[in-house]
């Protein structure tokens, strides 16, 4: 049944037979926008949970087969890793039934194919929440807060800041805040730079630093090592720009730079 033939009542029984773990991946796909089933699984139905991993692998696609079937998610025709990859590399957006589900805002609109670039760029974003996570429940650090967009953007003049991804991490009595940029490689220098512009133009009004007592850092994810070193050397060399607000790293050592500086500087 759609998510717009789907009565008041009808919404009501199949609420009420949603699991807490349910809801919380149908939330976390909503907040995320598109999440792999391979990081759904890491995330939700980890080995802690079951007795083996295959029993975990079974489970989390039995439970993703049925919230498809119920229309709370959405499954792409486009896979991540190839078809060998089995059921873990089908990709999950937020179905007309999961909106309904979680009270969102907005109208409800047929879900339409997404571009392969959108789908890279939302699955990066979604596997380092994932790591941010499984890191704090391995006691790295405490993730104190995390918001994907529009929730991290910031308003900035007539316009907005907007970033991929917020994070504060925490170690004892300290806390690192974190706007992160996600870069595939599709946008020029130039145009990175104008980003970092108007990071400092934000950094500027002070509003970030009244409301939390700190601007946060802005670390630079990027696509491979050539682009991370043209841009550190291009925010090094620019007047405009404070060096010591940003990061730049590659995708492979992301989550070791935020762990070393929130570890290293708490210690």
């Amino acid at each position: 049944m759609s998510g717009d033939r789907l009565g008041r009542r009808g919404l009501t029984q199949l609420r009420a037979q949603l699991s807490d773990r349910d809801l919380a991946v149908v939330g976390q796909v909503a907040q995320l926008k598109l999440m792999s089933g391979r990081q759904i699984e890491r995330l939700h139905f980890g080995i802690e949970f079951h007795a083996t991993a295959l029993t975990a692998a079974r489970t989390c696609r039995r439970v993703l087969e049925r919230l498809v079937d119920d229309r709370l998610l959405v499954r792409l025709d486009r896979r991540v890793g190839g078809v060998r990859a089995g059921s873990a590399s089908f990709v999950y957006g937020l179905g007309p039934v999961g909106q309904r589900i979680l009270g969102l805002d907005g109208p409800r609109r047929r879900f339409r194919e997404p571009t392969a670039t959108f789908v890279v760029h939302t699955l990066a974003i979604s596997e380092l929440v994932v790591t941010l996570t499984v890191a704090d429940r391995l006691g790295v650090f405490d993730l104190l807060e995390l918001e994907a967009e529009p929730a991290c953007w910031r308003p900035l003049g007539s316009g907005q800041l907007r970033p991929d991804l917020f994070a504060s991490l925490g170690v004892g009595e300290y806390e690192y805040r974190y706007f992160i940029e996600v870069d595939l490689g599709t946008e020029s220098l130039p145009r990175l730079i104008a980003k970092c512009q108007t990071y400092e133009a934000y950094y500027d009004t002070g509003v970030e630093q009244q409301t939390h007592g700190i601007f946060p850092r802005v670390l630079w994810d990027m696509h491979d090592e050539q682009r991370s070193v043209k841009l550190r050397d291009a925010i090094e060399r620019s007047r405009l720009l404070t060096p010591e607000l940003f990061s730049v790293t590659t995708t492979d050592d992301a989550f070791g730079v935020l762990a070393d500086e929130v570890v290293r500087g708490a210690s």
